[in-house]
């Protein structure tokens, strides 16, 4: 623990130039004594380390002098996936280790070289527009049962109601601000919202062995798939007009692909297109919002509902004038 505080210590000379007895003190949550030993010990190994005493004073390196014992440990190594989501990293509980792993991969870089420039220019959001992102209190044992391959007890909420189960937790996904945990049970891969899952306990004394072939990013790519092809099994022939077409793709990425694979434009530049929808009556309500910009061809009990809905809409303003 001290060896890796008294590295931590020099990396951060190297870094910010100078620092205070009491600034190193509060980084480490270690007393001033403490830190002033840490420095002994720095100095007594051949590092070039000075004080400054009085107001504006502390501990530096000698100019020039620059460390190439880095020392990233695993959890730093891991974390690094993460350095440019903060926000996400702490919710596994890995705050700590990123930065760390970040100071070491600062001092790592040639004079003058700074990925800072970088972390200030370029900024990664993985929250959806209007939407908070959901965190658990139990992100961090779940992650945590993931790295060891523990086996996890589950109590969770459903769309069928409250269930208990035990799971093989092979892996954990963050999507549009929410977390899911990727599964096995039994033959089986399934996938589990952090934030619905209402108790758990890690079986310490229960292990597994992950499966050699399993590749996280293929098998949610897949998953994606098949619930989009569950969520909308028929389809819709629509015509839209150009202002309809910018519509249509603002509602979701399954919509912008039937747009782009719509029929060329006509001449008056509405196209055709196959949009997949969920049930009639979710499709008649969700098209009517596109308003006069969109024709629905068929089926034709989606446009005798639209017709009914359109028309529901216009006596109850005409009523209401």
């Amino acid at each position: 623990m001290r060896a890796s505080r008294l590295l931590s210590i020099l990396i951060l000379l190297q870094l910010r130039g100078r620092l205070t007895a009491e600034a190193l003190a509060a980084e480490f949550e270690v007393s001033v004594r403490t830190v002033y030993r840490d420095i002994e010990a720095l100095s007594a190994a051949g590092v070039p380390v000075y004080a400054d005493r009085g107001p504006g004073g502390g501990f530096a390196l000698l100019d020039g002098y620059r460390t190439r014992l880095t020392g990233l440990t695993a959890t730093e190594a891991e974390s690094l996936f993460l350095a440019g989501l903060p926000g996400p990293a702490a919710e596994l509980g890995l705050k700590a280790t990123m930065r760390a792993a970040q100071a070491k991969l600062l001092a790592a870089l040639p004079e003058g070289r700074s990925v800072e420039r970088i972390a200030s220019r370029f900024h990664l959001d993985p929250t959806e527009w209007y939407q908070a992102a959901e965190t658990s209190p139990r992100l961090p044992a779940v992650a945590q049962a993931v790295w060891d391959e523990r086996c996890l007890w589950l109590r969770y909420e459903s769309w069928a109601g409250t269930r208990e189960r035990v799971v093989e937790p092979l892996g954990l996904v963050l999507k549009g601000g929410a977390w899911y945990l990727v599964a096995a049970v039994g033959a089986d891969r399934r996938t589990y919202k952090v934030a619905s899952i209402l108790a758990h306990h890690v079986l310490t004394d229960k292990a597994f062995t992950r499966p050699a072939d399993f590749d996280l990013a293929d098998h949610w790519a897949a998953s994606q798939r098949r619930f989009e092809a569950q969520l909308r099994p028929n389809r819709a022939q629509v015509r839209a007009s150009p202002l309809g077409l910018t519509r249509i793709e603002a509602l979701g990425a399954y919509a912008r692909r039937a747009v782009a694979q719509a029929a060329p434009a006509e001449a008056d530049g509405w196209r055709t297109l196959d949009l997949p929808i969920e049930g009639l009556d979710y499709a008649a309500r969700q098209l009517l919002g596109l308003g006069p910009e969109v024709v629905v061809l068929a089926p034709a009990e989606l446009r005798f509902r639209l017709r009914e809905l359109a028309q529901g809409v216009a006596t109850l303003h005409r009523n209401s004038s």
